[in-house]
């Protein structure tokens, strides 16, 4: 049921754009702000606690500060996709896969924890909104083949339940469960901390913006 819901995330938010081809992203701006501070405050909520507490303190530093450089390195590849940045470069098929496979790995990273930790799947799932509807307005800009644009949704549709079924049945993962959810920790903390300072113009916070965060942190905290 689960993955099927973060499928459906994605086909929903990319039907949505095909049918109505939103122009006017502030309300997708005011939902990156909530789904940035809901995984910021879960993720201190529910998985820093819970880390901390499985091995050494150090080397769960050490790895959440690498899951922070991986994402910046992602984002290079990406253009910020992950944070609702729509990419400057159209440029032809090697750019292309780098944003697509970078923004694959993140997704494929995201699955890691969710079956450990059940509420970090609201945060996921109302962050997938947004950056699908950025998506799916880049594949629109680029005139691919609907072919093509179906086959890159599928794909992105399916690597956060991939990364979970991965985390559940291979014994490497599950040896080294602490530093790779310390990984994905640091890879939220980016992802939540550039959404929250990113998702107005001009750095800019309004009364709507506070508002929308402070309700994003409330939900992650009643979760």
């Amino acid at each position: 049921m689960v993955y099927l819901l973060l499928i459906l995330a994605v086909w929903l938010s990319y039907f949505f754009v095909l049918g109505f081809k939103p122009k006017n992203q502030n309300r997708t701006r005011l939902l990156l702000a909530f789904s940035g501070s809901f995984l910021l405050a879960l993720t201190i909520f529910e998985l820093l606690p819970s880390v901390y507490r499985a091995t050494d303190h150090k080397t769960i530093g050490i790895f959440i500060l690498l899951g922070i450089l991986l994402q910046v390195f992602l984002e290079f590849y990406s253009q910020g996709l992950e944070h609702g940045h729509s990419p400057h470069s159209s440029g032809k098929g090697g750019s292309r896969v780098l944003i697509f496979g970078s923004l694959c790995i993140h997704a494929l990273l995201e699955g890691i924890p969710i079956q450990s930790y059940q509420p970090i799947v609201v945060g996921i799932l109302i962050h997938k909104i947004p950056v699908t509807v950025v998506l799916s307005i880049f594949l629109i800009n680029l005139k691919l083949k609907r072919s093509y644009s179906f086959g890159i949704i599928l794909l992105f549709s399916l690597m956060t339940p991939i990364g979970s079924l991965l985390a559940q049945n291979f014994n490497l993962i599950k040896q080294y469960q602490a530093p790779l959810l310390a990984l994905v920790i640091g890879v939220f903390l980016h992802i939540s901390t550039v959404i929250l300072f990113e998702s107005s113009k001009g750095h800019k916070v309004n009364a709507r913006k506070l508002l929308v965060i402070i309700l994003g942190i409330a939900v992650a905290y009643l979760v």
